[in-house]
């Protein structure tokens, strides 16, 4: 399947600039998988500027919502 990262774009909130995998949500979701971490597109705006993208970081800040 072909990348479609252009459109992705409207929905990557990933403020992390140097990510090579930054709008290509396939090798996002897996990279973070392999790590046992969730993506930005999880966070909320706040949370994800951290950069802690633990499963344990996702249930506190989704607690908080």
């Amino acid at each position: 399947m072909e990348c479609i990262s252009e459109k992705n774009k409207q929905y990557c909130n990933c403020t992390y600039e140097h990510c090579p995998r930054k709008h290509k949500c396939c090798e996002c979701l897996h990279y973070h998988r392999r790590q046992g971490q969730l993506p930005a597109c999880f966070f909320s705006a706040e949370a994800e500027a951290t950069y802690d993208r633990s499963i344990e970081h996702f249930i506190r800040d989704y607690q908080k919502r």
